[in-house]
């Protein structure tokens, strides 16, 4: 499978990367001189292997691997051929532009499907290509707040609190890499192309979850919480050093908790005995664990809750993640040698498939480092050709 990638920034880029993680030929298609934004979205930034600052964002390593990158204008109208071009050999097609923005270059899924109809054209954005928001610009920190994700995220009296990580994007990358291998496997029935349309605020609406669910069919709005809002004992809870998390989800794992902290009379208390009655009296029941649990160090109580089988674990920095020993058997740090930099590491994909294990063919790119290549392979231009393009800052 053969991918253009013109996406921008994370969702878009992020889809690319797990098709072509899967076993797609992606091509990233970036503007000459800058390149894609997410490129200059630093600090921090990356580092060569002499522990100097460079000028290229970690971001980029983020969302990128398995990628070949073309500079191309198709802003003139030489280069807007040679991507049409480009994508008439294609399979897939992926954008992240504002809806109508590639219109006006012929890149729009009507006229590239009338030479390829057998195309897929996936289009990513903030509000999708309809509907009253869909002209507005759109980013991860927005859909947050739009979807209501920060009104209940963080502890009670915060304020509006964003997830530390960009969870619409994320999301959004991944809703585009499923539409695109349904709509390939519709292909494969129909012979037949389709566009697909994501947008970042679907996807943060959909991962509400229990949120949605409460208010659309109880009435109920669940309350900013870093608890649980249906389950107890389910949060952070303090230790003699720090802090750990307890994930009860039923009445047997609460009664081993209640054992193991020396108090197995809970599990029988009116109050506590029901996972309905510790949501109702959790304020009593954390003040009871808490002043347990303070009396140890983490590292105790967390072996001791895992020798019980209950669900437990520690609040780790990225930075602990370094030595796990789960993050090294699942290999989910993933490393690349780099003429410049050492070696690049991306977070691994978390797909495990028993007979098409994913492939980490190529390191991301640097910005246009594949041009000559792709241009002398795809299209056949000769370096003549290709170097009177560059001259013209087409490529």
């Amino acid at each position: 499978m053969r991918i253009i990638d013109l996406t921008r920034v994370i969702a878009g880029p992020l889809a690319g990367q797990v098709l072509a993680d899967l076993g797609a030929e992606v091509i990233k298609v970036e503007r000459p001189v800058v390149g894609d934004d997410v490129r200059h979205l630093g600090p921090p930034w990356m580092k060569d292997k002499e522990g100097n600052v460079l000028k290229e964002a970690t971001y980029t390593a983020a969302v990128n691997r398995g990628k070949r990158s073309v500079t191309l204008d198709f802003a003139q109208p030489e280069g807007a051929d040679l991507l049409r071009r480009m994508i008439s050999g294609a399979d897939v097609l992926l954008e992240n532009f504002r809806p109508g923005t590639l219109d006006k270059y012929g890149l729009d899924y009507a006229t590239l499907a009338r030479d390829n109809p057998r195309l897929i054209y996936c289009s990513v954005s903030g509000f999708g290509q309809t509907g009253p928001y869909r002209e507005r610009p759109g980013y991860d920190f927005l859909m947050q707040g739009m979807a209501g994700v920060m009104s209940v995220t963080g502890k009670p009296g915060t304020g509006p609190t964003r997830a530390g990580l960009p969870i619409a994007d994320y999301a959004a990358g991944l809703t585009a890499a499923i539409g695109v291998l349904a709509a390939l496997n519709h292909r494969h029935v129909s012979g037949k192309g389709q566009s697909i349309d994501v947008a970042l605020f679907d996807c943060q609406v959909s991962m509400m979850l229990n949120v949605f669910s409460a208010w659309f069919n109880s009435g109920v709005t669940i309350e900013q919480s870093n608890d649980h809002p249906s389950a107890c004992p389910h949060g952070v809870f303090p230790t003699a050093d720090g802090h750990i998390i307890i994930a009860t989800m039923n009445d047997t794992q609460f009664g081993r908790v209640a054992t193991l902290l020396g108090h197995p009379e809970w599990a029988f208390d009116s109050r506590f005995a029901r996972n309905g009655g510790r949501v109702e009296h959790r304020d009593d029941l954390i003040a009871l664990m808490s002043a347990r649990l303070r009396t140890c160090e983490s590292r105790v109580w967390l072996s001791e809750l895992e020798a019980a089988n209950i669900p437990a674990g520690p609040i780790n920095r990225i930075s602990d993640l370094a030595g796990d020993p789960q993050l090294s058997a699942r290999e989910m740090v993933v490393s690349f040698p780099d003429a410049v930099k050492g070696v690049v590491k991306t977070a691994g994909n978390p797909v495990k498939l028993s007979g098409t294990p994913v492939r980490y063919t190529l390191p991301p790119p640097a910005l246009g480092e594949h041009t000559h290549e792709v241009l002398a392979r795809e299209l056949g231009m000769s370096d003549i050709e290709i170097a009177a393009l560059r001259e013209r800052s087409i490529i």
